[in-house]
């Protein structure tokens, strides 16, 4: 038994503990963790095939009791329900919807408007010499990003971002002012993350879909709003205010993270950077690499839809089954030398964005796109990059986040 448990956050407060999962991965493929908060424990996946396999069977490993560890009663899951957490036809229905605006074809057409957006970005923040590379750069770009896609003013910018920042940190107290285990989140247990940040974008969904409602929009808003699924089901309301809740929150949370741990990660490997500096072209394969060994979310859960037996173990119906992304990530048997960074890695079928299945992640290009247009001016441009002050990170086992991080940069 390891010495240290996956449900105590507090193992993750120096940001992935990789140790664990390689310890875990090797002696203990699929374990069991007792809770403490209340929950009735869960069953670990550590291995990158055996992850395949549960994403991969969702008659055995069902979303539709949700992918994070907070046990819901019948009325909290029919309340929070997204796309995230739906299995068949109406999840098929609801992505179908969605998907063309998140095609690759479709977000090439943004290339120049990325440009120009990392060019502003980085240029007022590598002026000051020395920053915030979370606020200023990693957390900045994704969210204009997301707003020119949701047609949204970049005066509503510094709300989204708060209230990102408080339901995907909703187990940091640094971030929320409610935690999900205080007795008063209990008037808030029908909304996300029990979060009354949640209320908030419902209110700013609600407003949205007031303007836009009837209109020829072609934003993805309107879609949802206007647009039929092809299961004939027009969004209900608690579909649209969720599923507007969801863009909201994955549509820049997991990029930006992605892009303050490549920063840190070249800080720590200027090889790599130097390197690319001589071989730009090589940038889009290094993305993947980049993305595999951030891995911006540790994990996905579902629940057991019967008894199985799975990797040796006995699982029961209904008990929880999390599939750690970023074990997976660093699974030794798939990709060699996993604990080095190397830009040149062919094949890299990281599961950062999921490994096929149904729930495969939505925006995958645009993130793509978006890193890669990044890192391309970011390597273009500096000679160093170095911390300035320690990394802080947030309190969670299941996003893989920083907080800040101070750095400095010289440009060549």
């Amino acid at each position: 038994m390891a010495s240290r448990s996956l449900a105590d956050l507090d193992v993750f407060d120096n940001g992935a503990p990789w140790d664990l999962f390689a310890e875990l991965r090797k002696n203990d493929p699929v374990n069991w963790s007792d809770e403490t908060d209340g929950g009735h424990g869960f069953w670990s996946v550590m291995r990158y095939h055996d992850i395949v396999k549960v994403l991969r069977d969702p008659e055995t490993f069902t979303s539709s009791h949700f992918t994070n560890l907070e046990e819901l009663e019948p009325d909290q899951e029919e309340a929070r329900r997204s796309l995230l957490d739906s299995d068949g036809t109406r999840h098929r229905a609801l992505r179908r919807l969605l998907q063309n605006d998140f095609t690759p074809n479709n977000v090439a057409k943004y290339e120049t408007f990325l440009r120009g957006l990392t060019a502003s970005t980085l240029d007022n923040a590598f002026a000051k010499g020395e920053f915030d590379f979370l606020h200023e750069v990693a957390a900045d770009y994704p969210i204009r990003v997301l707003a020119r896609l949701l047609e949204i003013p970049d005066t509503d910018i510094d709300d989204i971002i708060r209230w990102g920042n408080a339901m995907i940190g909703s187990s940091d107290p640094s971030l929320t002012m409610i935690l999900p285990t205080d007795p008063e989140s209990e008037k808030y247990r029908l909304v996300p993350f029990r979060s009354p940040a949640a209320l908030e974008v419902f209110a700013y969904g609600d407003e949205l879909k007031r303007q836009r409602k009837g209109r020829n929009g072609t934003d993805i808003i309107s879609t949802m709003i206007n647009a039929t699924p092809m299961d004939g089901m027009s969004l209900s309301d608690q579909e649209f205010h969720t599923n507007f809740l969801l863009l909201i929150v994955a549509g820049h949370e997991t990029t930006r993270q992605t892009i303050a741990h490549t920063m840190n990660n070249l800080i720590n490997n200027p090889e790599v950077i130097a390197y690319l500096q001589e071989n730009p072209q090589d940038i889009p394969w290094a993305v993947e690499e980049f993305l595999r060994y951030a891995s911006p979310i540790y994990h996905f859960r579902r629940t057991a839809t019967k008894d199985v037996e799975f990797g040796g173990r006995e699982i029961k119906a209904g008990q929880k089954v999390v599939t750690w992304f970023a074990s997976g990530n660093r699974d030794p048997e798939v990709f060699a030398d996993p604990d080095k960074m190397i830009p040149t890695r062919l094949p890299n079928e990281h599961m950062t964005f999921g490994r096929g299945g149904p729930h495969m992640c939505l925006g995958n290009a645009l993130a793509r796109i978006e890193l890669i247009i990044m890192f391309e001016d970011i390597i273009g441009r500096i000679d160093k990059m170095e911390r300035t002050g320690p990394m802080d990170y947030v309190h969670s086992n299941f996003i893989h986040g920083i907080k800040s991080m101070p750095v400095k940069v010289t440009l060549r």
